[in-house]
């Protein structure tokens, strides 16, 4: 009693809302028609004699004309409210004749709920699952239902079949669940189908609907000052209506959801709480799966054809590694809720190339520039060519900035792609100061000269110095005093002095030289992008940490669909130069070779980018694939629609170009091999074993350009660096 109670006051609670929305709706027509029934009024008191005069003339004269302009105001905005179409979240929908034993379940739940049946079931790449109104008369017509027992019992719900709902479900639940799990998460979501179906709250929803329509189309570019101007008004009144709508919205859906699950907890309550805790494991795989896996290949233009296969491959690798999913691995054992379908492969298929689209805006169908790549394909498809199309890039901007091509040490006529030459160039004595970073040295500056004198606690003598892009010169004498004096003067156009402390002393003589910016990065103004750490902190949707030795790339065929134009060199190099000055702080204290090299590389991908063909404009129709997205149904001109992740910053796009060498490094030199990890992506396989220790080895090379570490790890792997590696 007390649950058939508690789901009649969710019920009452959503209807009562549901009403106050409606009463939103009457008070806005109610103020159309109040000009109107005035000028009635002036209209019925001419006519009869008692409000005669010249004032009452041109009173009902203006009244008459404001109700007609407010009553085709009205009109214009209800037509436009009722014409509109409203947001249709992308599906790949599933035909009973390809899952009728899913179709089966679906009506069995809905019979034991006591509620209407979907009308149609469809997949969406994402972990959730909800019912969905496709009834509006912009979706095209209703789906045909030739069985009696589709719409559920009671005679109402028969007798009209479109207002049943769809039923959208996670594709990573139907792959990674078991039959029994399934059926106990859409409980609650099915459940959902008993309040919706009531008219009081179907009208509101339709109602809420049309107004979010409508400000969608008001808010679309409109060509003229007059269609500008309707446009405005017209998204003017529905936001205010929006607002008035707002909190009983809100607390009717809450009904709805209170109301669906205390109904649904007569279905399979205890298994019900097993699968929850399969839910959250289902999105930590699938959010792995897509930054860390997916997301490199669709940046070289591959679209992984098996996604919700990895979910599973990788869920399961979490459950032999993580002790927090320790007995789910014996979950395998049973029936899996893909077996459901008639043809899981095309349906993988199908909802892999729209995950394509929404996250990364890839385009609808497949051609040179966007294949489908298998799981047994990856590593060779994606992880090698990602690391050599950076290799190529890493030495392509070396180029331009005048690094020579032949690393010290190295045989003559050796002048091909090396590590050595990569380290050569980032390798400096001179750890950077935290208050003097080195990416300071780096900025253009007029001619200054710096001369420094000082008495410090030091042995011997040391003179050091320093060149940049200017002229400097700075002498450091330590002597066995205790005193400490200096002076700092700067001479360049206009000469100034000032004094300052310098904490300079070196014991034991020496002469030291850094090197200010090689010739070609003048337009990259001497600042990079900034970045994070490799191996610092991880955000849930980044998939830029390097566990192992696995380096992203972005495609130079490509990379971003969502460009509507190319660029032209000097264009790109501009924009390059202005994002790296917007993050330098993030590159303080670093390296000034590093700093440019980020800097570089930053202006040639952004070049890149400009310059790559606009995949996301190609024709947005269906796959070859009998079951496909439903592109008829949405809006695909703004893609991606659900980007998984921010640009990448300069140390991360320096990073993952330095890890790239060294993999192609060791792939040429010491017989290693791209692999894939289902966790952490594209890793580098030694020996069959995945390398888990290079990230913290280059992060020292980037930050302190000490290739100590560095070189001790490919000591110790048998990796060759003077030795030229095959770049695409």
């Amino acid at each position: 009693m007390t649950g058939i109670g508690d789901v009649e006051m969710g019920a009452r609670a959503a209807r009562s809302r549901a009403l106050a929305v409606l009463r939103v709706r009457s008070r806005a027509l109610a103020v159309a028609l109040l000009p109107a029934a005035a000028a009635v009024i002036l209209l019925a008191g001419g006519s009869t004699g008692h409000l005669a005069g010249g004032g009452w003339d041109t009173a009902r004269w203006v009244v008459s004309a404001l109700a007609l302009l407010v009553l085709v105001a009205a009109a214009g905005v209800a037509l436009v409210v009722a014409r509109s179409r409203p947001a249709v979240t992308p599906t790949v929908t599933i035909a009973e004749e390809s899952a009728p034993d899913l179709y089966r379940m679906v009506r069995d739940l809905a019979d034991r709920l006591d509620v209407p049946a979907p009308s149609a079931i469809a997949l969406t790449p994402d972990c959730d699952s909800w019912l969905e109104d496709r009834t509006h008369p912009a979706h095209g017509p209703p789906p045909v239902e030739e069985h009696d027992d589709v719409a559920g019992i009671g005679g109402p719900a028969r007798r009209r079949p479109a207002a049943a709902s769809v039923l959208v479900i996670g594709s990573p639940f139907l792959w990674w669940m078991r039959v029994g799990e399934l059926r106990a998460v859409l409980a609650p979501v099915v459940a959902g189908a008993g309040p919706s179906a009531h008219p009081d709250i179907a009208a509101a929803r339709r109602f809420i609907r049309g107004l979010d329509a409508a400000v969608a189309v008001a808010s679309s570019d409109s060509r003229g000052p007059l269609a500008r101007v309707l446009c405005a008004g017209l998204g003017r009144v529905c936001r205010l209506l929006l607002r008035g709508c707002r909190v009983h919205a809100a607390q009717m859906e809450r009904g709805v959801a209170a109301a669906a699950a205390e109904r649904a907890q007569a279905v399979d309550y205890g298994l019900r709480i097993v699968a929850q805790e399969q839910v959250g494991l289902a999105y930590a795989g699938w959010d792995r799966l897509l930054t860390r896996v997916a997301l490199p290949a669709w940046r070289m233009g591959r679209w992984p054809s098996r996604l919700d296969v990895g979910v599973v491959a990788a869920l399961t690798e979490l459950s032999r590694r993580d002790r927090l999913a320790e007995g789910f691995a014996s979950r395998l054992g049973e029936r899996p809720a893909c077996d459901l379908l008639e043809e899981p492969g095309l349906m993988d298929e199908a909802v892999s190339l729209l995950a394509a689209r929404l996250f990364h805006g890839g385009p609808a169908e497949t051609g040179p520039d966007w294949a489908p790549v298998g799981w047994d394909d990856y590593p060779e498809e994606v992880v090698d060519r990602t690391w050599r199309t950076d290799a190529a890039r890493l030495h392509r901007v070396l180029d331009t900035l005048g690094v020579r091509r032949t690393a010290e040490g190295a045989a003559p006529g050796t002048d091909g792609p090396t590590l050595a030459r990569v380290l050569e160039h980032l390798t400096t004595t001179h750890a950077p100061s935290a208050d003097a970073p080195a990416t300071r040295r780096n900025r253009t500056a007029p001619a200054d000269t710096h001369t420094g004198t000082h008495t410090g606690t030091g042995t011997g003598t040391g003179t050091e110095t320093d060149t940049g892009t200017g002229t400097g010169t700075e002498t450091d004498t330590g002597t066995g005093t205790g005193t400490d004096t200096g002076t700092d003067a700067h001479t360049g156009p206009g000469t100034a002095n000032e004094p300052g402390p310098d904490t300079d002393a070196e014991p034991g003589p020496g002469t030291e030289a850094f090197e200010g910016p090689a010739p070609g990065m003048e337009g990259v103004g001497g600042s990079a992008s900034g970045t994070e750490a490799v191996g610092g902190p991880e955000p849930s949707l980044d998939h830029t940490e390097h566990l192992g030795a696995h380096g992203d790339a972005e495609s130079p065929g490509g990379d971003h669909p969502d460009h509507h134009a190319a660029a032209d060199h000097a264009g790109a190099d501009h924009a390059g130069a202005d994002h790296a000055a917007a993050d330098d702080d993030d590159l303080v204290g670093t390296t000034a070779r590093g700093a440019a090299l980020a800097a570089g590389l930053s202006a040639q991908l952004a070049r890149e980018e400009a310059q790559a063909q606009p995949t996301g404009s190609r024709s947005a129709q269906g796959a070859a694939a009998p079951a496909g997205p439903d592109t008829a149904l949405w809006d695909d001109r703004a893609l991606p629609l659900l980007p998984l992740q921010p640009p990448r910053t300069g140390r991360e796009i320096l990073t993952a170009h330095i890890t790239a060498m060294v993999c192609c490094a060791a792939m040429d030199t010491a017989g290693a091999a791209p692999g894939l990890d289902w966790l952490d992506g594209p890793s580098l396989l030694v020996d069959g074993a995945r390398t888990v220790d290079l990230a913290p080895r280059v992060r020292s090379l980037v930050e302190t350009g000490d290739p100590g570490p560095l070189r001790a790890w490919m000591t110790e792997l048998g990796i060759r660096p003077e030795k030229p590696v095959r770049l695409v």
